[in-house]
């Protein structure tokens, strides 16, 4: 045995084996060659490092098949090995495959992605493309992952047998496995409709268990909400379809702001409209858009005016009604003092009425 072991390979074996291995070199040169050639054409706009990212997966793949040459075994003198080395070919391959395919996914991504600016003002159609291919990203990683496990599991005969045996007996194991996963199920197929449906974004400003913030992250399972004070509010993906919310950039990320002001009947509206003006248009944080001062309300002791104006998202809103609601205060301090709220007192002289009558 030993003898066989340490038998000198023929000519032929060792030809077979530089051959494919310099077949494999060819391959993965030319490949590399191609890739870093469409990666330098302005029209095709592959990222610099797309060649870096999938040459190691790629190197792999080929090295599965180098594996798998009779030849090599045969050079190494270990024939009596063929099977194992047929295994690890085949996990080889499908882990390096597999891991190429997730590779290209997130390429895919980036160079949609990144011809659209999430940070821009009028940013509504790249929250749209960015949510979507970051949902159906994840559900494209995990579902080749779940394939990859099942395919590689399959490989071995022994495992295969196995679980035949554990399905055909586990009904009862599997209707209780069924009842546990049917939350999970629901939140993936709820990732799903809001990757298709779209009831919120990325950066959406929305309103949720009476916390106002911006969607920061979408998972399968989970959507994570910034709140304005730095918070994280974490719910299941299945809140958004299940229970209503406010959205306040579902179709456009501008908004109108309001402000209240309680005053006298003695209000000058006129001149409360014209400092308005004068507010909004001396600062940066009005759009342009939207300037009016109406009357809401009127009871015995206020009126109730309205100053509503427009801002070209949530967060320069609020900035605006801060700002509006200063300013008209103190322009009614300074100008017009009466028409802040007060009660009235009216106090009857009866003895001067007795002295009226006689």
């Amino acid at each position: 045995m030993q003898e066989e072991f340490l038998k000198i390979p023929s000519n032929q074996s060792l030809l077979y084996v530089f051959g494919g291995l310099l077949l494999m070199v060819l391959i993965y040169l030319f490949t590399i060659m191609v890739l870093r050639k469409i990666g330098k054409d302005p029209n095709y706009l592959l990222p610099p490092e797309t060649v870096k990212k999938i040459s190691l997966p790629l190197f792999l793949i080929l090295l599965s098949f180098l594996i798998r040459m009779g030849s090599l075994r045969e050079l190494l003198g270990l024939e009596d090995f063929g099977a194992w080395f047929r295994k690890v070919s085949t996990l080889l391959f499908i882990v390096s495959f597999t891991w190429l395919l997730i590779r290209i996914i997130k390429l895919i991504k980036q160079l949609v992605i990144r011809n659209y600016d999430v940070h821009s003002p009028n940013n509504l159609k790249a929250r749209k493309v960015y949510t979507q291919f970051t949902i159906l990203e994840r559900i494209l990683i995990f579902l080749i992952i779940i394939m990859a496990t099942g395919v590689a599991l399959m490989s071995f005969e022994e495992i295969r047998e196995i679980g035949i045996s554990i399905f055909a007996s586990a009904g009862v194991a599997g209707i209780i496995i069924g009842f546990s996963a049917q939350k999970m199920i629901g939140a993936i197929l709820a990732g799903i409709q809001i990757a298709i449906a779209q009831p919120i974004k990325i950066d959406d400003v929305v309103v949720v268990e009476g916390e106002w913030g911006r969607i920061e992250q979408i998972t399968l399972t989970y959507v994570v909400v910034a709140i304005w004070d730095k918070r994280r509010l974490v719910l299941p993906t299945t809140y958004f379809i299940e229970k209503p919310f406010q959205n306040w950039t579902k179709t456009t990320a501008d908004i109108l702001g309001t402000v209240f002001l309680y005053t006298d009947y003695k209000v000058p509206f006129e001149k409360l409209r014209e400092e308005l003006k004068r507010i909004l248009e001396s600062t940066d944080l009005w759009d342009g858009k939207v300037q009016n001062i109406q009357v809401t309300n009127a009871t015995g002791s206020h009126v109730e005016v309205r100053a509503l104006m427009s801002a070209k998202d949530s967060p320069t809103a609020w900035d605006l009604r801060v700002l509006v609601r200063e300013k008209l205060i103190t322009y009614l301090q300074e100008n017009y003092p009466e028409s802040l709220p007060h009660s009235r007192v009216f106090l009857k002289d009866e003895r001067k009425k007795e002295l009226d009558k006689n």
